[in-house]
């Protein structure tokens, strides 16, 4: 009788890198962040995958609006947790604002963020802007 055995490693992609500096540039950050999750051995869960593309969705948008107009996305994997890491040019930390429930003017992304996240941690650069480093597991 001849078995064969699969062995499942957890070999880390390398990075993603993205970058953007249009509303064009969300878009393109959700799909990087899909295949990155789709490229993972072994895979994250569909909700797990799906709250990723959530949390960079929401960082890039954010970067977009109020941290100078431009960002760039780094994602990164470990056996235990993916990182979303997006650095923008704005020093200033984000803000928790009361969600507007009937102008659309927003409020809801940095709550969301928070609470989807295993790990959150803001860190000063490149230059004079910062990264939000936002940890899931996986």
């Amino acid at each position: 009788m001849n078995s064969t055995t699969i062995s499942l490693t957890s070999t880390p992609p390398v990075p993603t890198v993205v970058r953007g500096d249009s509303p064009a540039g969300i878009s393109r950050a959700r799909q990087a962040a899909r295949a990155f999750t789709d490229r993972l051995t072994p895979a994250p869960g569909p909700d797990t995958a799906d709250t990723l593309v959530l949390v960079v969705s929401e960082l890039v948008t954010n970067a977009l609006r109020h941290g100078g107009g431009h960002y760039t996305l780094k994602l990164s994997t470990d056996p235990g947790t993916m990182t979303a890491a997006v650095s923008d040019p704005s020093p200033a930390h984000p803000r928790e604002r009361t969600p507007d429930l009937g102008g659309g003017s927003g409020g809801f992304g940095w709550h969301m963020i928070r609470r989807l996240t295993e790990r959150l941690t803001i860190t000063p650069g490149p230059g004079y802007g910062k990264t939000i480093h936002a940890q899931l597991p996986r």
